[in-house]
């Protein structure tokens, strides 16, 4: 097989390897002319929005850190923890959840068991567990947060 293959394969020899690695036969005749997906969101350009429309008092307002980018493989917002804000409702979706904490002090609740996160440190969980989070302390908090769909 590998001496077909480097003599020029076959029509039918290119069709079995097409199968193996689920690729269509135009693979092997057009070149990829596909570019990466490159964006740029300008700060200005972001959509800011508390995690309850119509709530008095927000837990947290979030900032979309990859729109308008179709078929992301990650998400990732800017997320800020007013004063005196009350915890978030706990939820719980698919994948794992990163959260990086640029500001202040941040409480992240994982299946009920708090953790105090500190300007600079880190938290990754599977967020099928139910979750929250909360800004702890006097100063407002700020995190990134990455969520893998």
């Amino acid at each position: 097989m590998l001496s077909k293959i480097e003599r020029g394969p076959t029509l039918p020899t290119l069709l079995r390897i097409a199968m193996v690695f689920n690729v269509g036969l135009e693979h092997f005749f057009v070149p990829d002319t596909r570019r990466p997906q490159v964006a740029v969101i300008r700060k200005p350009d972001r959509l800011r929005l508390p995690d309850r429309p119509g709530a008095k008092s927000p837990a947290y307002l979030f900032e979309s850190l990859y729109y308008p980018i179709t078929e992301s493989k990650i998400v990732a917002f800017l997320a800020e923890f007013p004063r005196d804000a009350a915890a978030s409702e706990p939820h719980r979706h698919d994948g794992a959840e990163l959260i990086y904490v640029l500001r202040g002090k941040l409480s992240g609740i994982v299946a009920e068991e708090e953790t105090v996160l500190s300007s600079g440190d880190v938290m990754y969980f599977d967020s099928g567990a139910a979750h929250s989070y909360r800004q702890h302390g006097r100063s407002r908090s700020a995190a990134i947060v990455v969520v893998s769909p």
